[in-house]
């Protein structure tokens, strides 16, 4: 009976907490455990990031983030193909295997060109840099919060959407009520069906900025699962 009643006074607790809380409290204090020290704003690093797939050989992936001289460079191997993008400021390059000045051929078959290296270094950025990033501007916190089950586990659900200019995606961002520890993000399109559900576990600490060391990937609509995402400090 005494475990029923402690059980029921959490459940509670987690009711009425999800509704005091704002939008904006509950970001301030996920920042405040994943970057205790406001490091994110001048990050400066590497990380390593190995992905799996089921139907691909791993791609390993050296990425260099230097936020302040807006410096963003990506090394990835996968098999014998090593790929390069680097964007410094204003100025895009790319390689293949070391090749400088690739053919046309393949930088059509490797997509070397600069709208892929934007999009590495936006993937990269965003998501590693979360939930930080959403204090970027075109951010749009609302404010009400909500308690949600996902398997099996509570949270404190943080919805996000964008300006026009910046997306159209619908975010949730999944919080550890007890700590406010980010462990799970989802996003949705605008077509039926369609977005993926991203479960986070364990914490790689870089630049005493906690990060999700692995994330795996799943389609909303089935469940699918699509591959995994492994963080490293170190190669």
């Amino acid at each position: 009976m005494k475990k029923l009643t402690t059980l029921l006074f959490l459940f509670t607790s987690i009711i009425a907490f999800s509704q005091e809380i704002t939008g904006d409290e509950l970001l301030k204090k996920a920042i405040e455990f994943h970057d205790p020290n406001g490091n994110w704003a001048t990050f400066k690093g590497e990380l390593f990031v190995t992905m799996e797939t089921p139907k691909n050989g791993d791609r390993v992936s050296k990425i260099n983030i230097n936020l302040p001289k807006q410096y963003f460079s990506v090394v990835a191997k996968r098999d014998t193909i090593i790929t390069t993008y680097i964007l410094d400021k204003d100025e895009i390059s790319f390689s293949l295997n070391g090749d400088k000045n690739p053919s046309e051929e393949n930088k059509k078959k490797f997509s070397l060109n600069a709208e892929r290296a934007n999009l590495y270094k936006n993937y990269y950025t965003y998501l590693y840099g979360l939930p930080m990033k959403l204090k970027d501007e075109g951010t749009v916190i609302h404010q009400k919060v909500e308690r949600k089950t996902f398997k099996g586990k509570e949270y404190l659900v943080l919805k996000a959407t964008y300006n026009q200019e910046v997306g159209k995606d619908t975010w949730y961002f999944y919080f550890n009520p007890d700590n406010f520890a980010m462990e799970i993000y989802q996003f949705f399109k605008e077509e039926k069906d369609s977005g993926e559900y991203i479960l986070l576990s364990e914490l790689e600490t870089i630049n005493d900025i906690k990060m999700p060391k692995i994330r795996a990937w799943y389609y909303n609509k089935d469940n699918t699962y699509l591959g995994t995402d492994i963080l490293s400090a170190k190669n």
